[in-house]
């Protein structure tokens, strides 16, 4: 019923922040989420492999920086998961 990528507290926060921004830094979302680097890590993959988020890395002067962009796949998936949570409340 509801997808398994999205139906998980971290991650549909995750991507709902995405939404409201487009994209975070990396450093940012672990921050929001209040999650360890590896736990943010975990969740990333698994979007980024259900095509929701996109991951670049890049370089600031020396310092590495990551930033995560929500993809057009991970909106659409966004929208129809939470129209799903809409139609299970007014039916219970």
């Amino acid at each position: 019923m509801f997808d398994p990528l999205l139906h998980q507290s971290i991650r549909s926060k995750l991507i709902s922040f995405l939404i409201a921004n487009e994209e975070l830094p990396f450093r940012a979302l672990k921050e929001m989420l209040d999650v360890t680097d590896g736990n943010l890590s975990s969740h990333l993959t698994k979007l980024e492999k259900g095509g929701y988020v996109k991951i670049e890395k890049s370089f600031e002067g020396k310092r590495p920086k990551t930033t995560i962009h929500i993809t057009d796949e991970g909106v659409g998936a966004f929208k129809k998961y939470i129209d799903e949570l809409r139609v299970f409340v007014q039916e219970n």
